[in-house]
Order: structure tokens, then C-alpha cells, then sequence
């Protein structure tokens, strides 16, 4: 019998770490899109580091930080929360390695977006909320949209932060990633063959909303 909790389980951290990446990728975004060149260089650099560094070296980081042992981890298990070994942990792991896209992508969508539309709305005595949420967001929803799915995928095929913070336990911890790694290596290659098409359904699926959307942009920019 099948134990579809690898599934459940990454199909929840993806969720939970997509839904977090979203907010402060586009809050980071849209700040850093109005500043000065130089600063939102020195930003980009610091923003998009996990993009370009090994995972494991994001877990290895995330370790450092939030190990029991060291002052942070320390600290916040005196209230009862505790990311190494849990699947929350998954969460953090998964939002710090797929931020990178979340925030590329709507950076670039608020950096195209046309000025003039919230200066007119500035004229017309509108807030900056409303114009940010009924003018700015609608206009820039599908580079926004294109990088929550991105973001999404990226969570969903973590393998190194998460393995590295989270380890893998049957029923608490494992993921499709952390599953066919322990399937390989224990010569069940039926078994991890099986989990890498649920994964690649799974990542067929995204591409194909991605390419959906971008295609839906393009569309949109060409009337």
C-alpha cells in the first residue's frame, strides 16, 4: 500500500512557503523597485543569494541560525518552536531557497508597470492602498502570478535546505524529494521511480501554467 504522505507533506510546505514568499516577495519588491540604482544592486545581491547558492549551503545557513543549539534555535524553543526536524522547518527551508523567484519576478513586473496610471489616480484623491491594490496589482498580475507558480515549483522540488534542516522521518518529515532519495538507497528503485512521475506531473502541470500565463501577458501587452 502506497503512503501518500510525501505528497501530502510537500504539497503542504509548498502551500504554506508559497503563500509566505508571495507577501514578502511582492512587499520587498515594490519597495526596492523605487529605490536609487546603487542600493537596490547592493539589495538584489542579498535578496537573490539563495537563488544562486547551493542548498545545502541554505540549509547549512539555516542550521547555523536556527540549529537547538545555537542562541536563536535556543530561544525559540523555550516557547515551543522548533524547526529542525519538523515540518515547519520544511516551510522555512522551502520560502528562503524559492523568495529569490517570487521577488525577481515581481520586481520586474512593478519596474514595467506604467507610472502614469498611479499618478492619475493620485490626481483623483485615491489612496496609495487602493492604487496599489486596484491598479497597480491588476496591471502587474501576471508577471505576480507567473512567480507565485514559480515559486511554488521551487518549494515543491526542494531536496538540499530541506534535507539538510528536516532531515527525512516516514509520517512526520519526508517529502517526494527526501523520499526517493531513501528509496534509491535502499534499492527500491520501483518505489522512487514511482514518486519521480508524481513529481513530474506535478512540475508539468506548473510549467504549463507558467507558459499559460506568460503567454496571457504577452497578449495583453500586445493590445
Amino acid at each position: 500500500m502506497i503512503d501518500w504522505y510525501p505528497l501530502f507533506n510537500s504539497l503542504r510546505i509548498a502551500a504554506v512557503s508559497c503563500v509566505l514568499v508571495f507577501f514578502t516577495g511582492i512587499f520587498c519588491a515594490y519597495y526596492a523597485a523605487k529605490l536609487p540604482r546603487a542600493v537596490k544592486g547592493v539589495l538584489d545581491v542579498i535578496l537573490t543569494l539563495p537563488m544562486v547558492l547551493p542548498p545545502t549551503v541554505c540549509g547549512y545557513f539555516l542550521l547555523l541560525v536556527f540549529g537547538v543549539k545555537r542562541p536563536v534555535g535556543a530561544f525559540l524553543l523555550q516557547y515551543g518552536v522548533k524547526f529542525v526536524m519538523t515540518w515547519y522547518g520544511g516551510v522555512l527551508a522551502a520560502a528562503v531557497v524559492a523568495f529569490p523567484l517570487m521577488y525577481r519576478t515581481a520586481r520586474g513586473a512593478f519596474e514595467s508597470f506604467d507610472q502614469n496610471l498611479a499618478w492619475s489616480g493620485q490626481t483623483l484623491g485615491l489612496s496609495d492602498t487602493y492604487i496599489f491594490w486596484r491598479i497597480r496589482m491588476p496591471a502587474c498580475r501576471q508577471g505576480i502570478l507567473a512567480g507565485t507558480v514559480l515559486a511554488f515549483a521551487r518549494a515543491l522540488g526542494e531536496y538540499g535546505a530541506t534535507s539538510m534542516l528536516i532531515g527525512y522521518t516516514p509520517g512526520r518529515t519526508a517529502t517526494i524529494s527526501t523520499t526517493v532519495y531513501q528509496l534509491w538507497r535502499t534499492n527500491d528503485e520501483r518505489g522512487a521511480f514511482f514518486w519521480v512521475m508524481v513529481n513530474l506531473a506535478i512540475s508539468t502541470v506548473v510549467l504549463l501554467t507558467v507558459n499559460m500565463l506568460e503567454t496571457r501577458q504577452k497578449k495583453a501587452v500586445a493590445k
